[in-house]
């Protein structure tokens, strides 16, 4: 090793090899610094574990085969041109083809050229890959003949470029591994120990050179390790910020709530007698309560909800419940306002678009104190609505509102408790990062009388017996609901196939019957007649776009027909299936397929088999991802570099161990002990700390 060994913080541009042009576009790729470079970590591996044969590919699988380009050019097609190579090994060759970016990919692949290829195999009159992700190889680097596990980057459209590959990132890596000293670690050895992690050095040298499978292993599991360590160190000083926010404790059980528990015509069950007792317990301490209560659709969440609306009343303090959408905010004022009544409790409701005159009463009795609990939308945040004694907050479906509508709602009082209640069951993994600074209580327990909903996936040649069948229910005096997508991408056209299908099936296969039709778009009064008449059972057939998701509560309906059930994601369908199921009759919730994908199957044969919602927000993770796992992108919160929040379930509860246990994190004795750990910690993780650090 040299004399003067290399300094993280230095520059690209002081390495050999790196000059004027390619160090610009490394920089416009967010890597300017040798730190940056070294934890630039690899998007995957290529050994001969996972190398097959040419000769050996079959039709409809995914490969990883590496050869030799022994011809390659532009082809005329009959409206464009498009790219075509010949790869071939000693077992045989395949085609390689881009239709699209054909004169780009010409210039970057050329006859002799060898390279890694990974794609899947289809036959269109040959076994071809389309669109193959690719790698440009050194055949001193043959991990067939090496044995070596070779790294392959990944390489946007901004290096490509530049002709900034794989094998550039390789060469260069290893020149700056033979210069660099031991990268300091943050980390006391007896704390790596414990915990079964190796030091940051050795994770990041085999992350990117790894001598075997079992030591990349080992340095992934290192670097996960640091994203979740400092993410759940932001969580943590959430939680202890949360402790430290004085508040009224609400002890007292008053007249209210033995009136509304003693007057209730069924028995709680198991589940939620523990999880009454969890709320209980929080509303008498002296600092804010923060609760997430997550439970399947029908598991009895409103009942605690208002019950412990009942403990705050009798503590002398108001309650405000906020729900996403009007509907969904009727159905908890109706049922609120019948057990409020019976605990001698005033409750109203402030929604947007009601008449002046009624909202300026509302408004003055939530002042004046004289109106216990209120039940609204977004309404509720308004600047003008100002309460007498907020003490406690419940949201609904809090997912669906932002960060800071729900915290202009607690800022209407003084650190007031707070209740989160969501009927989408959120997997454990992402509940501990997302929801991992509120206690958690889950209702994992449905009531003892519920009939398991039949769930079938149909194609739509059979969709007249369907109609027969919903009419000899119709017939019976039940009710059924039929449910078109409606997703921003096309909404217009979703809206007018919902409309015409509505004029179409009312007027033709339903004609006997009476139709309602529901969507997004309709003015609040039109929405509120047409809910009424189908709660009355003067609706026989719903057809409705997906504003229906949640807020429905129609014990009489037994059929949920969704049609192109292709286009939602496990958790919606869940929520929709909820919508029927909730009386004592047999219930059937009935999915179209109309487009048939190996993705949608999937989906739907996961739908058929369980009823369990934690089991299907499980697979939705999986199949979706966390970004999408709630129909919004959450890219700014989920920005992990190796971590996946979706498999680490176990190192996540390991991390969370370790931080909300023994860990005591001084960044200020560190930077003055060590100042070249706390420059690489900083480095590394800086913004996640800074906001830990901010919210002590």
């Amino acid at each position: 090793m040299p004399e003067k060994a290399l300094n993280l913080l230095d520059p690209l541009n002081s390495l050999k090899g790196i000059g004027p042009s390619r160090n610009d576009t490394l920089i416009q790729a967010g890597i300017s610094t040798i730190q940056d470079l070294i934890n630039y970590y690899p998007r995957k591996y290529l050994d001969r574990t996972n190398i097959i044969p040419i000769g050996s590919v079959k039709n409809n699988s995914q490969v990883n085969i590496v050869g030799k380009i022994e011809a390659a050019g532009l082809v005329k097609g009959r409206k464009r041109q498009f790219f075509k190579a010949i790869l071939s090994d000693k077992s045989g060759m395949i085609t390689l083809t881009w239709f699209n970016g054909a004169r780009y990919i010409n210039k970057l692949i050329k006859t002799g050229d060898r390279l890694a290829v990974s794609g899947k195999v289809e036959f269109y009159n040959k076994l071809q890959i389309v669109h193959p992700e690719y790698d440009q190889l050194n055949t001193k680097e043959d991990p067939l003949n090496s044995g070596i596990i070779m790294s392959l980057y990944p390489i946007p459209g901004v290096l490509r470029k530049n002709r900034i590959d794989s094998l550039f990132f390789r060469k260069i890596i290893r020149k700056i591994y033979g210069e660099l000293r031991e990268i300091p670690d943050f980390f006391q050895e007896d704390f790596r120990k414990k915990y079964n992690i190796i030091s940051l050095d050795k994770a990041l040298r085999e992350i990117h050179f790894p001598h075997s499978n079992t030591s990349l292993d080992k340095a992934i599991k290192r670097l996960k390790f640091n994203e979740h360590f400092f993410f759940q160190l932001q969580i943590s000083s959430r939680r202890k910020l949360a402790k430290k926010l004085p508040t009224a404790p609400l002890k007292k059980t008053g007249i209210q709530t033995k009136m509304i528990y003693n007057n209730i015509n069924f028995e709680l069950t198991n589940a939620q007698k523990r999880v009454l007792k969890e709320i209980k317990d929080d509303l008498s301490k002296p600092y804010a309560m923060d609760r997430l209560l997550q439970g399947d659709v029908g598991s009895g969440k409103t009942i605690l909800a208002i019950l412990a609306a009942s403990i705050a009343v009798s503590n002398n303090s108001q309650v405000a419940i906020m729900a996403p959408t009007e509907i969904l905010s009727n159905q908890h004022y109706k049922a609120f306002k019948k057990l409020a009544d019976l605990g001698k409790m005033s409750c109203a409701q402030l929604i947007g678009g009601m008449p002046n005159k009624d909202r300026k009463k509302i408004i003055s009795g939530l002042e004046s104190g004289k109106i216990d609990i209120v039940v609204g939308t977004h309404a509720l945040i308004q600047k003008d609505v100002i309460f007498n004694s907020l003490g406690l907050v419940i949201v609904d479906e809090q997912h669906r509102f932002g960060v800071n509508q729900r915290i202009s709602l607690a800022q209407k009082g003084v650190n007031p408790h707070s209740l989160t209640m969501t009927a989408t069951p959120i997997p454990r993994t992402l509940a501990i990062t997302y929801h991992g600074d509120m206690d958690l209580s889950i209702i994992d327990e449905l009531p003892k009388d519920r009939i398991p909903i039949t769930t079938k996936t149909v194609n739509k040649d059979r969709l007249e017996k369907i109609y027969s069948f919903m009419i000899d229910e119709m017939n019976s005096g039940r009710q059924c609901i039929i449910v078109y997508p409606l997703v921003e991408e096309s909404e217009k056209s979703d809206l007018t196939a919902a409309i015409e299908m509505y004029k179409n099936l009312s007027k033709n296969i339903f004609k006997k019957m009476k139709v309602g039709l529901l969507h997004g778009r309709l003015e609040k009064d039109e929405k509120d007649e047409i809910m009424k008449d189908f709660s009355n059972n003067k609706i026989n057939l719903l057809i409705s776009t997906t504003v229906i998701e949640v807020g429905i509560d129609v014990p009489n309906a037994t059929v949920m027909l969704v049609e192109h059930a292709e286009r939602f994601g496990l958790t919606q369908l869940h929520q929709l299936r909820g919508r029927v199921g909730r009386g004592n009759k047999k219930s059937y919730c009935i999915l179209v397929q109309r487009k048939k994908t190996e993705n949608s199957k999937k989906r739907l044969q996961i739908m058929e088999s369980t009823n369990d919602g934690f089991v299907i927000s499980d697979e939705d993770l999986k199949l979706r991802g966390p970004g999408e796992y709630f129909g919004i992108k959450q890219s700014g919160f989920f920005n992990f570099k190796i971590a996946n929040i979706v498999t680490d379930g176990n190192l996540i509860n390991q991390v969370r161990n370790a931080v909300f246990g023994e860990f005591n994190f001084n960044l200020t004795t560190l930077q003055s002990r060590n100042k070249i750990v706390y420059n690489e910690l900083m480095y590394l993780y800086g913004d996640k700390i800074e906001k830990s650090l901010s919210m002590r």
